[in-house]
């Protein structure tokens, strides 16, 4: 454990009993609170998506129709099949664009979910699910009693606007140290004010409404208990949570030894204490650096060769370590194509490379990450985002291996962060600069240096 990370006591702890108590808190705000809101902070892995569908369909179970809001098809595709999963019986709508292919085919085998472009083709369903881009375009005769907002904070305030007619109340769902809300227009001269149509809808919700029934849901069952004590500290300093495993729940193991190469031992590092750090020679580079993108795949390579397998709480059999199972992330597309190809040529397919962005919200056993400052001359906002070194640390069960040049801390330091200060806009805490620093110390205990 690094030091300044406190080690959880779990001998007082319930993680069971912690998450239960939240969620039927945050059930008794929404169903019987006089408020027009509640607003849910999840942490990575905490069961925001069954909470979504809990509350969705206890408030369908209670006679109150609803509507849900997510942020991209993906999401909203993944919540309808979760509320059919859990309740074949109850009739859902997929609200959708009129373009080909706007929804996932396989809804259309769903008995229990109906699809139409028109929100009128859906009236007396109780739950209509569509993206916030949908809603934004759709008009109704009268409100939706209810709503739920999935992934909040990942929804811009002008997003939020234009569907805020549409409800009467709602719950808002989301994890506040994920990316912030994307914009390809600058947002300057609404710095500040009350109405910044580019700050996330759960900020400009709670400046309005400070009073707000706020929860937090206190564990994490995505991250291992070797990882969870450094996410919380370095991304979640002021809504700590805990893993809802202990050490010894999960295991990796390989089924072929070491060769001894860096790439051998970072993997046994990663399988043993759930982190490795394969540290390549201080260079500036490229940004898609030859060395460190084929030291990326090579790390996958030999997790596949090696014969991983993994065993978790979910049950007692080990589950082969599958190329379907590891995930790769980097800061830019260029450098997830460059990836792509270094594994092709190495034979290996069915491995997901994609960048932090598109990796939200989404769970493998092992991740490989290309850290956003290797190489780098410069250490720029898009670099130190919070979120986006958030994002690629918390994606695993088991073990996250980050490929990294010498010198980040360096870097960091030489480089301190010149962003202007804004009156009336909230300072983010913890920013980049000192989440990266927090994960680079911990990184450190687990290095493994390689000399390609």
């Amino acid at each position: 454990m690094s030091r300044g990370i406190p080690a959880p006591d779990r001998t007082d702890f319930d993680p069971g009993a912690a998450a239960a108590a939240a969620t039927e808190a945050i059930l008794h705000d929404t169903l019987h609170g006089d408020r027009r809101g509640v607003v849910v902070d999840s942490p990575p892995g905490a069961g925001k998506s069954t909470l979504v569908v809990r509350a969705a369909r206890e408030l369908a179970a209670a006679g109150r129709p609803l509507m849900i809001v997510a942020q991209t098809n993906a999401q909203v595709d993944d919540l309808v099949l979760r509320l059919a999963e859990k309740d074949p019986e109850l009739p859902v709508g997929r609200l959708h664009s009129s373009e080909p292919g706007a929804y996932d085919p396989v809804l259309d085998e769903v008995d229990s979910v109906r699809t139409a472009a028109k929100a009128a083709d859906l009236k007396g369903l109780p739950i209509v699910v569509a993206t916030a881009a949908k809603w934004a375009y759709t008009k109704v005769d009268e409100p939706w009693p209810h709503a739920i907002v999935d992934e909040a904070y990942q929804m811009r305030s002008d997003a939020l606007l234009t569907v805020a007619g549409l409800f009467e109340r709602a719950l808002f769902v989301g994890d506040p140290g994920q990316l912030d809300p994307f914009s390809v227009v600058g947002a300057d001269q609404w710095a500040g004010l009350s109405y910044d149509p580019s700050a996330s809808a759960v900020s400009t919700l709670l400046a309005h409404n400070p009073d707000l029934p706020q929860h937090r849901l206190p564990v994490s069952w995505r991250l291992p208990a070797s990882a969870a004590p450094l996410v919380s500290h370095a991304f979640y300093p002021y809504t700590p949570f805990r893993s809802g495993t202990g050490h010894g729940d999960r295991r990796l193991t390989l089924g072929v030894p070491s060769d001894g190469s860096a790439v051998d031992r970072v993997v046994d590092e990663a399988a043993e204490t759930g982190w490795g750090l394969l540290e390549l020679p201080a260079r500036h580079t490229p940004r898609t650096d030859p060395e460190a993108v084929r030291g990326v795949a090579l790390v996958v390579r030999r997790l596949l060769d090696r014969g991983g397998a993994t065993v978790s709480e979910r049950g007692p059999d080990p589950a082969p370590l599958t190329a379907d199972r590891i995930a790769v992330g980097t800061a830019h597309r260029d450098q997830a194509a460059a990836v792509r190809a270094a594994l092709a040529d190495l034979g290996v397919t069915g491995v997901t490379v994609d960048t932090a962005n598109r990796l939200q919200g989404r769970e493998y056993d092992v991740t490989v990450v290309l850290h956003p400052l290797s190489g780098r001359p410069d250490a720029t906002a898009f670099h130190l985002e919070t979120g986006r070194l958030c994002v690629l640390a918390s994606r695993h069960r088991h073990a996250c291996i980050v490929v990294c040049r010498e010198g980040v801390a360096q870097l960091l330091d030489e480089h301190p962060s010149t962003e202007p200060v804004q009156l009336g806009v909230t300072v983010k805490f913890p920013d980049g600069w000192e989440a990266n620093h927090a994960v680079l110390a911990h990184l450190a205990e687990h290095r493994v240096p390689w000399r390609p």
